[in-house]
């Protein structure tokens, strides 16, 4: 590294932009509106910054990052749970939202983090669908559990009238992903592609493609580590303690985990592996996790390929 290089962190927030300047640690603020984020863009041009590191904050970040990206700039946006753990091994443990912007220029120094593209307009519009989706299907279940739990019946009718909207409003979501889908040919190819093997239905297929583009480009370890279903190792000196999976993108893990279910009822390759590890005493659950990441590693080798399922399966 010499000492030319710059690096940025940027803390967002729904109204303010708070910035950092590494090294050196100067820091400013501007509005999170137009005016604001055109200021910070023309700023940084003027200092070409070697990486512009910001928080994936629900969405908040979006708007920011397309601007930085679009203005030429390095820009990416990183897991929180990995900044935070940084902080702690700094032992910087106060914070603020000028503190967090620090703290993020002295990651993207210290850590490099290789810069990914961000997702096209197309699919960022999928990936908002998908999690709405999962919205309306959070509420909808936690409206039917209320539901199931009182019996005042002024109490139930609205509820039930609830849930009617919140169906409908899922049926205009699903119509929607389809007609995503359907005008993106390099999308629908894959999508038909996945939901050939057993197990896998249209909201998984969506998913995967919106949520994890780099399935079919990566080996099976590395898609198993992005995803978050390869078991890490917990040993130290003589100890040797269970396996364990952490980390990684949990919507796509969700919709995996639900993948696996049906498939260890129907789908040949996951139900033998399922039933073996099962005979073998190991808990459901552990059972489970390792038939999501055989599922990822056949859905994997399916795209790479650019081949449809095959019974017993295609080798990984």
């Amino acid at each position: 590294m010499t000492e030319t290089e710059t690096y940025v962190g940027i803390d967002v927030s729904k109204a303010r932009l708070d910035v950092a300047i590494v090294p050196g640690e100067q820091t400013w603020s501007v509005a999170n509106d137009d005016g604001g984020i055109t200021e910070l863009v023309d700023k940084l041009k003027g200092l070409t910054p070697k990486l512009v590191l910001l928080e994936a904050t629900g969405g908040l970040e979006r708007r920011v990052l397309a601007r930085l990206v679009s203005g030429g700039l390095p820009a990416m946006a990183i897991n929180p749970r990995n900044v935070r753990d940084f902080a702690k091994a700094l032992g910087k443990l106060a914070k603020t939202d000028r503190i967090d912007a620090i703290i993020l220029g002295r990651f993207a120094q210290a850590v490099r983090p290789e810069l990914r593209a961000i997702a096209d307009e197309q699919s960022q519009e999928l990936q908002t669908l998908l999690t709405r989706r999962r919205q309306v299907v959070e509420m909808i279940t936690a409206e039917r559990n209320r539901l199931f739990a009182t019996d005042l019946p002024k109490t139930r009718r609205t509820i039930k009238e609830h849930i009617e909207y919140l169906q409908k409003s899922l049926n205009i979501n699903d119509y929607d992903l389809d007609q995503s889908i359907k005008q993106m040919p390099v999308w629908l190819e894959k999508v038909d592609l996945l939901e050939s093997m057993p197990g896998v239905g249209r909201v998984t297929a969506t998913t995967l493609v919106a949520l994890l583009p780099e399935l079919g480009t990566l080996g099976r370890k590395q898609i198993a580590a992005l995803v978050g279903v390869a078991p890490f190792n917990r040993d130290s000196g003589t100890l040797r303690g269970r396996r364990a999976i952490w980390g990684g993108r949990a919507a796509v893990r969700a919709v995996l985990y639900m993948a696996a279910l049906t498939s260890a009822r129907w789908n040949p390759a996951i139900r033998a592996l399922y039933q073996r590890l099962k005979a073998a005493g190991k808990p459901s659950k552990v059972a489970l996790v390792a038939c999501m990441r055989k599922l990822l590693t056949i859905l994997n080798a399916m795209l790479r390929s650019r081949m449809p399922w095959r019974s017993p399966e295609i080798p990984a």
